[in-house]
């Protein structure tokens, strides 16, 4: 089974207990009953205050420090055990995605490690010197040469989420990005299938638009809610560039994640609407076996949850692998 990269990984023997996902409308956790297969034993959501985080890749993102710490420690102390070592979830406006493409590819982790940071020179708009730079392999073209997915997060901006898990009782010991952990939901479940599938996530603050051929992220997106031009265009441009640069057939699944605390099951289902007529094919929910829902009834729960729950799916599937 494919998973995607970390934007940071520290030493940790164990997968944590529970995840945080901060996003710029409100903090949510998930903590999995023992074993990987047994369902969600915590979902807790608490709204953060207008302002008080605003994802930026090249900005501060924590404004109201205080408020985002009593956020983060509200939903600490409602997951049961009060969890302490956790997985953090960020936005994905938080950082730059890159996909590299190199012909030779060093043999050695230190010249390729070497190698990553110098193309993302071009792609960074901060200081190489100063940025967190993770990256994964992915797809090998006919002539050899192999992709990779690239994340860079200024380091500053990372200490900023960790300190404030730090200050509200946590220790964030694996840091990842919103939509990669969405991407690692859906293939811990198995329902891209084996061709060409999409996602499309809907926060706050922004949309991601990533597009996943065998397991691999081969196109990866992302647009500010105040960017230039809107959700559909994001969507036509990419549909555009899939089939004329990437040699896209068409997409087997197409995925959409609406995660805006304040999206209606109703507002959902008008953009799913409008984005099959687009399209051309259905476009479904992220959805999970019973065995992870359990008997919680609300609606939206799958979109609040998939991030901070693939997160965990990954890390125990790493665990267990010992990858």
């Amino acid at each position: 089974m494919a998973f995607l990269p970390r934007v940071r990984r520290l030493f940790a023997p164990r997968p944590p207990a529970a995840s945080i996902e901060i996003a710029a409308d409100r903090v949510t956790g998930v903590a999995l009953d023992r074993g990987r297969q047994a369902g969600l034993s915590a979902v807790v959501t608490e709204p953060l205050p207008d302002g008080a985080l605003v994802p930026a890749a090249n900005a501060s993102n924590v404004i109201d420090r205080a408020a985002v710490s009593d956020a983060v420690a509200r939903v600490l102390r409602q997951i049961p055990g009060h969890p302490t070592r956790v997985g953090l979830v960020l936005p994905d406006s938080a950082a730059k995605v890159s996909l590299m493409t190199f012909e030779n590819v060093p043999a050695a982790a230190a010249d390729l490690d070497q190698l990553v940071r110098w193309q993302a020179r071009k792609a960074a708009p901060f200081r190489v010197e100063d940025t967190q730079v993770t990256y994964s392999a992915g797809m090998v073209g006919e002539d050899g040469a192999r992709e990779f997915v690239v994340s860079l997060m200024r380091r500053d901006i990372v200490e900023e989420y960790e300190s404030v898990c730090t200050a509200a009782g946590g220790h964030a010991g694996v840091v990842d990005l919103a939509s990669f952990s969405q991407l690692n939901a859906i293939l811990a479940e198995g329902t891209g299938g084996d061709g060409d599938w999409l996602l499309i996530h809907v926060a706050q603050s922004y949309s991601t638009i990533a597009v996943v051929r065998h397991g691999h992220v081969i196109l990866f997106r992302n647009r500010p809610a105040d960017g230039e031009g809107n959700l559909a265009d994001l969507v036509h441009q990419t549909t555009m560039y899939y089939e004329d640069r990437l040699e896209g057939a068409g997409f087997g699944h197409v995925f959409l994640a609406a995660s805006a605390a304040n999206t209606t099951a109703e507002d959902a289902e008008v953009l799913r609407d409008s984005l099959q007529l687009r399209l051309g094919v259905s476009v479904n929910p992220i959805t999970f076996a019973t065995s992870r829902i359990g008997q919680r009834g609300d609606g939206s729960l799958p979109d609040l949850v998939a991030a901070p729950l693939g997160l965990l799916l990954r890390e125990h599937s790493s665990s267990e692998t010992g990858a």
